[in-house]
């Protein structure tokens, strides 16, 4: 039976990773760069509190709509591989596969390569005889040494190290709002805010949030994995999306609050630069390492998810039959090792925020239209099985896509109207790959 046929079986309710280690994977690919780094960035266009805040609370309600609907659709059709599974599955393989493309070469190479120089610059930071390039490297080689040995040891390591930085993050609000020196910020509309939000500005600052709070479908990779995915799916992505926005909101307003803004603007280790702020120079440094390993987190949810979308592709087609080869310990250790290259080229060249700019408006399409099938699948399918339904549909929806239509028009019309080109140029290129694969021939979808 090929992949247009074909029906998803969930997960035994007796095997796979638990709810838990699946809402990790939602915290960890979400709470990674653009949390520590974003603000310094906004703080060009921006001036005032209410805002700044404004930007992360939208970011949430963004995040939380996309959630929702992603929530319905991996309910209803659990089986791992993110939007290459969804798309391909409500509307055509051919699509899935665009998708799944840019997944399963860059898209999430370039933000694991990302996370990882982060690590190493937060490192460097503290002790300037530390090699960035060489830290992040290391850190690419031991997380994708974790994951290649099997799925339990995954979720306890992924776990392990999200509520660790969740820890962490708590521990900065906390401290931000306790020790550090008040600075004049208000979080309550002001006079000229309403101009501020109206403005350009505004919008491109919008752009770092949402890609700050990328990551929230993360579990949807995954949910051939997860015990009882019809449950705990949706459970995972509301919760950690939940949990995430929450930290968001209250750290970036910590960080308003204890440090003043002309320190923090245009600094990308804005975080650093706000521990040193709270805690004095030697405290800072104490709480930039720790940063540094509450970037781990990152590199580990994406390193688990990513290579998903691959394995389940190799299932599909005979020619990639080798990325869906699992090991004993159930893992697909040829795509591991294969996006764990890709990073760590991405990495030596210094190419990966380029390629991180011109997927972002390729993405923006993918993941309006896997929103828009839940109307779709509705429509098509109205007697299929739904153990989560979106509340206030279609809303949700619309308002979802009308942000991605916001932000989409700002990045095409912006300064990176060339990158976003490619980014469809890449969506193409996936057509044409697809097309090929189907030539050499498919196999039967086991699920």
């Amino acid at each position: 039976m090929s992949p247009e046929s074909a029906s998803t079986s969930p997960t035994s309710v007796s095997q796979g990773v638990g709810p838990f280690a699946a809402a990790a994977v939602v915290i960890g690919n979400m709470v990674g760069v653009g949390v520590f780094t974003s603000l310094g960035f906004q703080l060009f266009g921006l001036s005032t509190g209410f805002p700044l805040v404004l930007l992360w609370v939208l970011g949430g309600i963004y995040a939380l709509m996309g959630t929702l609907c992603y929530a319905e659709l991996t309910a209803a059709l659990p089986r791992s591989g993110g939007e290459y599974h969804l798309l391909g599955r409500v509307y055509h393989p051919a699509v899935g596969f665009m998708g799944g493309w840019l997944s399963m070469t860059v898209g999430f190479a370039a933000p694991v390569a990302l996370a990882a120089m982060a690590f190493g610059n937060y490192l460097h930071g503290v002790n300037e005889g530390l090699d960035a390039k060489l830290l992040s490297v290391l850190v690419v080689v031991l997380v994708t040494g974790v994951h290649l040995w099997k799925v339990k040891v995954s979720a306890g390591f992924q776990s392990v190290m999200t509520v660790g930085k969740v820890v962490l993050i708590v521990v900065l609000i906390v401290a931000a709002f306790a020790m550090g020196s008040p600075q004049p910020v208000s979080f309550l509309p002001a006079a000229g805010d309403w101009e501020q939000i109206r403005t350009p500005g505004f919008a491109v600052s919008l752009i770092y949030v949402t890609y700050a709070y990328a990551g929230w479908n993360a579990a949807a990779y995954i949910a051939g994995e997860v015990r009882d995915p019809q449950r705990n799916v949706p459970r995972a992505l509301i919760g950690g999306t939940l949990v995430v926005t929450a930290l968001y909101v209250l750290v970036n307003a910590g960080f308003l609050r204890s440090t003043p803004m002309a320190d923090m603007t245009g600094k990308p280790e804005v975080a650093l630069v706000a521990a040193k702020s709270i805690f004095g120079e030697k405290g800072g440094n104490l709480m930039g390492l720790l940063i540094a390993f509450g970037l781990i987190s990152a590199v580990s949810a994406m390193t688990w998810a990513g290579p998903r979308v691959g394995m389940v592709a190799g299932q599909d087609f005979r020619a990639l039959e080798f990325l869906g080869k699992k090991t004993r310990g159930g893992v697909p250790a040829i795509a591991i090792l294969i996006q764990a290259v890709i990073t760590i080229g991405l990495l030596l060249t210094g190419s990966f925020q380029a390629v991180l700019v011109y997927v972002e408006f390729a993405f923006l399409i993918s993941l309006s239209l896997t929103v828009f099938g839940v109307c779709w699948l509705r429509w098509r399918e109205p007697e299929l099985a739904r153990p989560f339904r979106l509340p206030c549909y279609p809303v949700v929806v619309l308002l979802f896509i009308a942000m991605n239509v916001y932000i989409g028009y700002h990045t095409l019309n912006g300064e990176h109207r060339k990158e976003s080109l490619l980014g469809l140029g890449t969506l193409a290129l996936g057509l044409v790959v697809y097309f090929l694969l189907k030539t050499a021939g498919k196999k039967p979808n086991p699920a």
